[in-house]
């Protein structure tokens, strides 16, 4: 799928042309126009003003342009869940790297909220899994944390093992994943646990091909990984657990900022 923006500076406005990005899809990576926007007006926040009140004046200057029935702004019945975990760092991607020339910005961060539900008899478990977030130019990346669409944290290992039937046989700094570079990117997280009784389980993650790239000659984090008791997954993949069956996550880097 290819996503697309214009970005034009006009005195006191900016508008942002998502014109020339495909068509809505059959799956669910599809945004609404109100994801598309939340993303966009992030991505501009964090390159001009953080600490600027997020409310409908901050964002007044700022016109954002995606032709009816492409892939960022779906016509129902469109489904559109992945649109908003996944999809949505697109776009504060595409935005950030359209920016460039007019503002200093920051090296890739993981890009995913490598989204993994766990569900059998009487349960349904949810989680999202941090990573590594792209070096800026004067400082490294975090490492194991969540930025962007998430706004969510990790569930304590106490709190998972005792309301589940799952065990985690590993929570870890996943070390050497951040590009290098003068300032070097995030590490991502090793995240692996264990079914104690038969379920499914269903993931959504981006990143697994292609890595978060480093910016201005800071090498590029580490691509994520996702492995079924030691076996390859798809980025996106659905299937059974028997009990004793592992998921093991290993969540990107960030990319590195600045030759060494």
């Amino acid at each position: 799928m290819t996503l697309r923006v214009e970005a034009t500076i006009r005195g006191g406005r900016l508008t942002l042309d998502f014109t020339g990005t495909d068509p809505q899809v059959q799956g669910n990576l599809n945004c609404p126009l109100s994801v598309t926007k939340s993303a966009a007006f992030f991505a501009v926040r964090v390159l001009t003003d953080p600490d600027a009140p997020p409310c409908a004046g901050a964002y007044r200057p700022i016109e954002v342009i995606a032709p009816q029935g492409c892939l960022l702004n779906a016509r129902a019945p469109a489904a559109v869940a992945a649109g908003n975990v996944e999809t949505s760092g697109r776009v504060a991607d595409l935005v950030i790297a359209a920016l460039a020339g007019a503002r200093p910005v920051p090296a890739q961060g993981q890009g995913t909220m490598n989204n993994l539900t766990l569900a059998g008899e009487g349960f349904t478990y949810y989680e999202t899994i941090g990573g590594g977030q792209g070096a800026c130019p004067e400082a490294d990346g975090p490492s194991a944390i969540h930025v962007a669409m998430s706004n969510t944290l990790n569930t304590p290992v106490e709190a998972l093992e005792s309301e589940f039937p799952l065990r985690v046989r590993e929570l870890s700094l996943r070390r050497g994943s951040g590009g290098a570079g003068r300032h070097g990117g995030g590490e991502g997280i090793v995240r692996e646990i264990e079914a104690l009784t038969p379920m499914r389980y269903s993931l959504i993650a981006e990143r697994r091909r292609h890595p978060p790239r480093g910016r201005e000659g800071g090498g590029d984090g580490a691509p994520g990984r996702s492995l079924l008791s030691g076996e390859l997954l798809a980025g996106k993949a659905e299937g059974e657990l028997s009990a004793g069956d592992t998921i093991r996550i290993e969540t990107p880097g960030g990319g590195g900022h600045g030759g060494q």
